[in-house]
């Protein structure tokens, strides 16, 4: 079976009504709002230590920046807060409950598009957004329609039905941006969410992520864009593994 025979095979064997309602309304945000934090935050590998005591939260309706130089720690505080890595001290939390006590019916309201995508190049752009919805419980017919209109907020309902691999980088990074949207997260975390984006797409992309937060999602974005961060409620400024700054924008 090929790559995209299989991802085709998981799309239509996976089984709806798997979400846990839990008092979440649709979207994923839980009627009061949501708060993503973290406390204490370390992480330390090879010996070298690459956070030092990260204390933060983003709450849900916020946009907010993370900055920095590379090397500084971006990447590894966002794999933190989405429940990809453990620190190695600290602890993360969502609406005060642990993320690693709680699991997977947590960490299913936080969704993170990564730099690398994360997409399955055999697959169409839609079928990837399908995938991706069908995995959390959502019926086909309403993962189809949901996927589309992902799509056509990034500008891509053109080319739903290209595989990945035919896309552009930039569109690429569009067809993930759509997928995290077309979750409804309660917590959306955007590592360099429009590096691979040229000026007439950059903002289309920046436009549908910090549009989340308008229906109440906390959006925490790492960028290098000056003009991205000030887009943004606050940005908060790594260096050398620590929070150093923390900026209210006009």
């Amino acid at each position: 079976m090929t790559g995209a025979e299989l991802g085709r095979a998981e799309l239509g064997g996976v089984e709806s009504g798997g979400v846990e309602a839990g008092g979440v309304e649709a979207g994923g945000v839980e009627a009061g709002g949501v708060e993503l934090a973290g406390r204490g935050l370390r992480f330390a590998r090879g010996g070298q230590e690459i956070l030092r005591g990260i204390d933060l939260a983003v709450r849900g309706g916020e946009r907010v920046a993370l900055t920095g130089p590379s090397g500084s720690g971006k990447s590894t505080l966002m794999a933190l807060l989405a429940g990809l890595s453990t620190p190695t001290a600290g602890t993360v939390t969502l609406d005060g409950r642990p993320l690693d006590r709680h699991g997977a019916r947590l960490r299913r309201r936080v969704h993170m598009v990564f730099q690398g995508y994360a997409l399955v190049a055999l697959l169409t752009a839609a079928e990837n957004i399908e995938l991706a919805l069908r995995a959390t419980g959502v019926p086909a017919k309403e993962a189809g329609t949901r996927a589309a209109e992902a799509l056509q907020l990034v500008g891509l309902a053109d080319r739903a039905e290209h595989l990945v691999e035919e896309l552009s980088g930039g569109q690429q990074q569009r067809v993930a941006v759509a997928q995290a949207l077309a979750t409804r997260p309660a917590v959306l975390l955007a590592d360099e969410p429009t590096a691979e984006q040229d000026p007439a797409h950059r903002d289309v992309a920046l436009n549908a992520i910090l549009g989340a937060a308008d229906h109440g999602a906390a959006v925490l974005l790492a960028t290098h864009d000056a003009g991205v961060a000030q887009r943004c409620d606050r940005r908060l400024h790594i260096v050398d593994g620590q929070l150093s700054e923390v900026e209210a924008l006009a």
